[in-house]
């Protein structure tokens, strides 16, 4: 399926493509094709060679990785967002699956192509340098927090990030299930479900999907917010290194 003009504009708009000329823009997307997925599809296991570069334009894509008959989240991404860049950069095999969530839109770039881009053209491989170190800082951000703090403290930050994401009100929705939410936040269901009781001290009711804080400075408290590993941002704000280009929303979510 050839791309919408829409989709063309949405894809301009990446930080992977700031500043690219017309000519390379058109190189790389020459051959690129959109691809609409159901609910629950692989689109490419760990281990398995990766010839394109994903761009999720809509929808919800979940990036995995699995040993010894375990698997984890390590990433829930939201439109629109890029994943999978590193391998592509490298040429190397995939080091995580990634599936949909839900129906999704998704736009495959050639890896090829954009090495060759890299190459030729010092702009994109600027943006091509931001990307990466952005998704690197984002990991480090991601290892600080799991090895840091206990489950309560990893959820209760969770929380206050979702509450700032959704407009700062005293009640939002969780944007996933709890197995999901469990796996990103490297819990099991079971410590989850004793991690959300043991915030219930700390002013949290959870009713379903909803969460309210009905006491934020008693749960902030608990969480210790830092900005050298949390992102208590809303969507859109300016990131804290000039040219740190992370994707807060779906890096994050």
């Amino acid at each position: 399926m050839s791309m919408r003009t829409v989709d063309v504009e949405r894809v301009k708009g990446l930080a992977l493509f700031s500043g690219v000329s017309d000519e390379t823009f058109s190189a790389v997307t020459a051959g690129a094709f959109l691809q609409k997925f159901p609910a629950g599809t692989t689109l490419l296991h760990e281990g398995d060679p990766v010839d394109f570069l994903y761009v999720l334009l809509d929808g919800l894509v979940e990036l995995e990785g699995t040993w010894n008959d375990k698997e984890t989240t390590l990433a829930v991404l939201r439109p629109v967002s890029t994943f999978i860049f590193a391998a592509v950069a490298l040429d190397a095999d995939a080091l995580m699956s990634a599936r949909t969530v839900e129906r999704s839109d998704i736009l495959m770039l050639s890896g090829e192509t954009l090495r060759r881009a890299m190459q030729t053209d010092p702009h994109f491989s600027y943006a091509a340098a931001l990307e990466l170190a952005g998704c690197y800082r984002g990991l480090v951000r991601s290892l600080k927090n799991q090895k840091l703090r206990g489950g309560a403290e990893r959820l209760a930050n969770y929380l206050i990030t979702q509450k700032v994401r959704q407009g700062g009100g005293e009640t939002f929705t969780l944007p996933h299930e709890k197995r999901l939410l469990a796996s990103l936040l490297g819990m099991t269901p079971e410590n989850l479900s004793r991690a959300f009781a043991t915030l219930t001290g700390y002013g949290v009711v959870v009713n379903g999907p909803e969460v309210t804080i009905a006491r934020p400075v008693v749960l902030e408290r608990l969480a210790k917010p830092d900005p050298l590993i949390d992102n208590h941002q809303p969507p859109g704000a300016t990131p804290v290194g000039k040219a740190e280009r992370e994707l807060w929303s779906a890096r994050a979510s």
